[in-house]
């Protein structure tokens, strides 16, 4: 008793015991029942008393989940201001609103609107502010959806009496009732159990109901699918009743642990994020030097020709200072942010159209990204359904085609063909497989139905299991070779049974039927293949039973190893005419010269188009990799037949993976593709190691497991039809059909759109790089004061800019999109020539537009008139600019491709935005109160055909580029 006490560091005098390290946790499945008890100060029969209830709620508290807090929504929404270009905005703002109040106070802002530009500013810095925080204040809920896995009412022994309670009030000791149906509510140790059988898919990943065992010892390392001693909270009773002694509440639960890890796990920038936040500092930094330059060489020009006097230099700093904002304003994209959260918004609505639900709008870039997915088996890549693959009597094996559990498939002989298009047979010529499918049916539990959307008849509606899904599988069987419970249970009552148990592993049922007038009595068993082999002395050959020889037991045996190998369960029949009426409580004595009947292999199936999809994200230089808490077989299996992986590929278990530490793990990730009975912890570890390697993951998953790993990966992925509220809370997407295909598909989305991303980008700051150099260039020229306000750079770069980049935005995938690996997601925004282009646009754009300033300048105080204004230069700078962005869109849709070579209707939004924003762009110039407003003054019809000439040198440059790049490339 004091070995047990110090090694679960509990103190033998306490009266309560603290029970709380994460090694108890996890080692009561080693221990043996009466000495669980003593360690919990519990008794099977009467539990604890109503004073160590109390005593222990207030050690442990409640047993429910609790929750580290987050952060506030205005603390969200305040982060949104610490991106630098929004703190250089509201920087530029304040200084605008200073320059504004010393113009009101010296009499010279009259005809002015005043403080618009920084109203302007802050509404724009506003807006940004608020669409980052529409982004990011979608609060976690996935503690709230673990909480709701907690059963709220409980039936326990407590002072001697059966009573019930909320399960919040359990605690470490009380002595639980399982019944089928009920959600087990705390990790318990079973003390009794009567055919306990618990499905633990939404914990552990594994579909099959695990048996559960009471009178067993396990390893300190058994993987927690394997712990059959143990019940865990969250999982579901299917059948059977237990009697268990609670040995974990609250955060010490499996659950809990989860629970922890999702809190534990913090987001990581997306790379669209990291890629905006490297463009930010860039830019803030360019433009800040490039500030400090136009000041430091415009105070230095006038002091040197000024004789360094205290006034002119005055005037002359807060001149250069009017230029230093507008050249701040140039540089910050303000509409940049907008366009992009559109993008993604259209990015999500076209990937809905393809079953895809996007939670989190950076992950339609981030797919574009991904390197690596890791999967779930169950209800991922398989159907999440038992699936008959194989039947084999002693002298033939079938195979068996058909999907779910459908009872509409064909067999046909293994030994003419594996393929599923192979001939099928006819089952009349085989009575040994007749004999065999009425066995699946009477030595059944289980029922088949139909959700109907079509009739119970036909092939289609949704097909569901009432009971075990092995058996259902096996009803799912016999109805692809018509054999229809119903009739076979009428026509065959079922008089006495002997039921399975963890013990005997095997189920033997006694049916009534006739022979003439006499009654005639049949025995059916099944269950574990060698087992019932043992018991068998001839086997059904026809219509006939044939002498069971060593030899053919031999080729039973291999044939059952051989499918096991293969990653189906296998189950083995046999039946026994009886002699006489049996008792009604049959003894397992009756179970002995039995005739064999044969073996029936199942899995859960994979999904038919889940092969396809991993080839194509192979092709798209993805790799798959599966992460299961099934068994090594079943997992291996799996990936060979759908070419996750080959054969030889090493399979990692978790028990193994426990033994590796985080250094050893990530020189091993690289090379498995095969994950088996691993716990949460296992899939977080393997996530954190490839992202150690560089890679960009994408975790898909349906259970609560996985919840942690979704959180932890790049991009998570949960199911929408088989997932749990947890997992969908944790991930960043939603797969609409549960189907893997669909995530190539979303993939391929995602890569369009971060292409189209590129493509504004290049659009856009080539514009801004323009506006930046025309304004430095203009005190520099000597021309009289700034030829564009900050109000008139936001309008450039919010509508002139902002409506052509959102059409460009929906340019249609380019050809090879999926046939190319993904692109680095750690590259750089300036990778692959965009920041060379930026700046080679910019520079021309310059070029064009200071040459059209300094014509303007000279032709606007020399051209004067009654209504004629000399600062018309200005107006017919910024139309030049706006007018240029115009050929600038309509060109850059291709980088390779001209103009003309282009299918104008493939993007009609693209010349719908340049119709609309020219339109737009002549109304500031010539309706009068936007004149007023926007500080333009009209030009004459000469004026603005020169700016529509200079404007369309731009278009006729990059199309330039183009055959340039052409002549090079043929060149070279």
């Amino acid at each position: 008793m004091i070995d047990v006490c110090r090694r679960y560091h509990i103190p033998v005098t306490s009266k309560v015991p603290s029970i709380s390290s994460s090694e108890s946790a996890q080692a009561w499945h080693t221990l043996e029942i009466d000495k669980t008890l003593r360690v919990l100060g519990s008794d099977r029969d009467a539990g604890l008393t109503s004073q160590n209830v109390s005593e222990r709620l207030q050690r442990y508290g409640p047993n429910e989940l609790t929750e580290t807090g987050g952060r506030s929504g205005w603390v969200i929404f305040l982060d949104q201001f610490k991106n630098i270009m929004l703190l250089m905005l509201i920087g530029v703002a304040i200084v605008s609103g200073v320059l504004d109040l010393l113009k009101l106070q010296s009499g010279n802002a009259e005809g002015e609107v005043p403080f618009k530009d920084t109203i302007a500013i802050m509404a724009i810095v506003i807006l940004n502010g608020v669409l980052g925080y529409l982004q990011e204040s979608r609060a976690e809920k996935a503690l709230a959806a673990l909480k709701r896995l907690s059963s709220p009412k409980v039936r326990v022994i407590r002072d001697g009496r059966i009573i019930e309670v909320n399960a919040k009030e359990l605690v470490p000791g009380d002595v639980m009732l399982l019944e089928a149906g009920v959600q087990v509510a705390a990790d318990g140790r079973l003390v009794e159990q009567a055919n306990l059988q618990i499905r633990e898919a939404a914990l552990t990943g594994e579909a099959e109901a695990v048996s559960k065992q009471a009178d067993v010892q396990l390893g300190e390392d058994i993987a927690l699918g394997d712990r059959t001693n143990m019940v865990f909270q969250g999982t579901e009773v299917v059948f059977g009743r237990g009697k268990v002694v609670v040995t974990g509440t609250g955060m010490q639960t499996e659950l809990g642990k989860i629970a922890s890890l999702l809190q534990s796990v913090e987001s990581e920038p997306t790379p669209l994020q990291q890629r905006m936040g490297q463009l930010g500092n860039v830019l803030v930094s360019g433009s800040l030097v490039l500030v400090a330059l136009v000041v430091g060489g415009g105070l230095i020009h006038t002091g040197i020709n000024t004789g360094w006097q205290p006034n002119q230099l005055f005037n002359t700093f807060v001149d250069l200072i009017e230029v230093s904002l507008s050249m701040a304003v140039a540089v910050v994209p303000e509409g940049l942010p907008a366009v992009i959260t559109v993008t993604l918004a259209l990015g999500t609505q076209r990937m809905v159209r393809r079953h895809a639900l996007i939670r989190k709008l950076p992950a339609v870039e981030t797919l574009g990204s991904v390197t690596t997915i890791c999967s779930d088996k169950t209800g991922t890549l398989t159907q999440n359904k038992m699936v008959v693959q194989k039947v084999a009597t002693t002298e033939k094996t079938f195979g068996v085609t058909g999907e779910g559990y459908i009872p509409r498939g064909e067999f046909y002989l293994e030994s003419q063909s594996e393929a599923a298009s192979s001939p099928s047979i006819a089952l009349d010529e085989y009575p040994e497989l007749q004999m065999l499918l009425a066995a699946c049916v009477l030595c059944n539990d289980a029922v088949l139905q139909c959700e109907a959307q079509n009739a119970p008849g036909q092939s289609g509606g949704n097909w569901t299991i009432l009971g075990d899904p092995t058996e259902g599988a096996l009803l799912s069987l016999a109805g692809k070779g018509g054999v229809q419970k119903q009739a076979m249970d009428a026509g065959l009552p079922r008089v006495a049974e002997i039921p399975f148990s963890s013990e005997r592993k095997r189920m033997s049922v006694i049916v009534r039927g006739s022979q003439g007038n006499n009654p005639l009595y049949l025995m059916f068993t099944k269950g574990s293949p060698e087992l019932i082999l043992e018991r068998c002395t001839t086997y059904q050959s026809g219509d006939r039973a044939v002498v069971l020889t060593p030899q053919h037991r031999s080729q039973i045996l291999e044939q059952n190893n051989y499918m096991a190998s293969q990653g189906l369960r296998v189950l083995g029949f046999a039946f026994k005419n009886l002699d006489a009426e049996p008792p009604k409580q049959p003894d397992e004595q009756i179970e002995h010269e039995l005739v064999w009947l044969g073996l029936v292999g199942m899995l859960d199936a994979p999904r038919p188009e889940v092969r396809e999809a991993v080839a194509k994200c192979r092709q798209a230089g993805i790799r798959p990799v599966m992460i299961t808490g099934d068994h090594q077989l079943t997992a291996r299996a799996i990936a060979y037949d759908l070419g996750i992986a080959s054969q030889g590929d090493r399979v990692l278990t978790g028990t193994e993976l426990q033994k590796l530490s985080q250094e050893d793990l990530k020189q091993e990730v690289d090379q498995v593709s095969i994950y088996a009975r691993v716990s949460p912890e296992h899939k977080l570890r393997i996530v954190q190691a490839l992202q150690s390697r560089g890679k960009f993951v994408a975790m898909t998953g349906d259970g609560v497991n996985d919840a942690p790993a979704l959180k932890q990966a790049d991009i998570g992925i949960a199911m929408g039809i088989t997932g749990t509220d947890v997992s969908k809370e944790a991930s960043d997407m939603v797969l609409l059909d549960d189907n893997f295909a669909t995530i190539v598909a979303a993939t391929e989305e995602g890569r369009v759109v971060y292409t189209n991303i590129r493509r504004f980008i290049k659009y856009i700051l080539g514009s801004n790089i323009g506006e930046v150099l025309t304004i430095a260039a203009a005190p520099l020229l000597g021309l009289g004061g700034v030829p564009l306000s900050p109000l008139q750079i936001l309008w450039m770069n919010l509508v002139t800019d902002g409506v052509p980049a959102l059409a460009l935005a929906v340019e249609p995938a380019e050809p090879n999109v999926m046939k190319r690996p993904p692109f680095s997601p750690r590259e750089s925004i300036f990778a692959r020539g965009l920041g060379s282009y930026m700046l080679r646009i910019g520079i021309i754009f310059a070029i064009l537009t200071i040459i059209l300033m300094a014509w303007a300048y000279n032709h606007t105080h020399s051209v004067t008139g009654a209504n004629l204004s000399p600062d018309r230069w200005k107006t017919m700078v910024f139309t030049t600019l706006c007018l240029a962005q115009m050929g600038h869109a309509i060109a850059i849709r291709s980088n390779t491709q001209l103009t003309i070579e282009i299918n104008p209707f493939t993007n009609i939004f693209v010349w719908a935005a340049v119709l609309v924003t020219t339109a737009l762009q002549l109304a500031l110039v010539y309706v009068p109160p936007l004149q007023a407003f926007f500080g333009t003054q009209a030009i004459s019809l000469l004026e603005l055909s020169i700016c529509l000439g200079f404007s369309a040198l731009m278009f006729v440059w990059i199309e330039m580029e183009k055959l340039f790049i052409r002549w090079y490339k043929k060149r070279r």
